[in-house]
């Protein structure tokens, strides 16, 4: 399973030959300003909610790779009206697929288009390919539902927002990795906006602190989980 990140909350996994893409607001996003969306690979799209930094891109992407949007029922029936191929979830069920699994599991958020269109109950994915898992927490405060995620399922790694205000922060994070038994956290929406700058190297000891290990990917940075 190969993530690489394409800025702000948006993320390529890569598995078997199959690329999944996350929340695709890039060419709104100055710091990804080097990311070519033309050359971005999709087999699937999924989306955690409808907020314009989360699907900024969406339309552009799906219509060049004829990508599956996986994504709430509202979500996916306003982009199938757009005659996009989707495929809608809500909140505990799985979209399967013989190389990959993603679950879609609760989320504390708003979610609406930047047309002010429902965008329905925000969430986040478990994405499941052999025995490797990884949970994508999309924007939320944490939540005493992460509680049941390895009740099912042991985690490789999470993705967690940190930047705080508009999600939870630092502190916040470190409790959801305890909720969810996983030390190795990757994270995203922080610094793309004042409002949700950090001091990343003090967020990297924080972790360290609880011996957990805080990954903060450069924008177009591949690792292999």
């Amino acid at each position: 399973m190969k993530v690489t990140f394409y800025g702000h909350a948006c993320f390529g996994i890569e598995i078997n030959g199959i690329h999944i893409l996350v929340d695709p607001f890039i060419t709104g996003n100055p710091k990804a300003s080097h990311i070519d969306i033309s050359t971005i690979k999709a087999d699937y799209i999924l989306l955690t909610h409808a907020h314009q930094d989360h699907v900024l891109d969406v339309e552009e992407i799906a219509k060049r790779t004829a990508a599956t949007i996986v994504s709430n029922y509202e979500i996916v029936m306003y982009y199938v009206a757009k005659d996009l191929k989707g495929h809608p979830v809500n909140h505990g069920g799985t979209y399967k697929t013989e190389e990959f699994s993603a679950k879609y599991v609760n989320a504390i958020h708003t979610s609406s288009f930047a047309d002010e269109t429902y965008g329905g109950q925000p969430g986040g994915f478990v994405i499941t390919s052999g025995e490797k898992a990884l949970y994508i927490a999309g924007d939320t405060a944490v939540t005493m539902d992460m509680k049941l995620i390895p009740m099912t399922t042991k985690l490789t790694a999470s993705i967690f927002p940190i930047g705080d205000n508009f999600t939870m922060g630092v502190e916040d994070a470190i409790i959801a990795s305890d909720l969810v038994s996983c030390d190795t956290v990757i994270g995203c929406h922080y610094d793309t906006f004042p409002p949700i700058e950090i001091n990343k190297e003090t967020a990297k000891e924080q972790f360290s602190n609880k011996d957990k290990d805080l990954i903060l990917l450069t924008i177009g940075e591949t690792i292999s989980l």
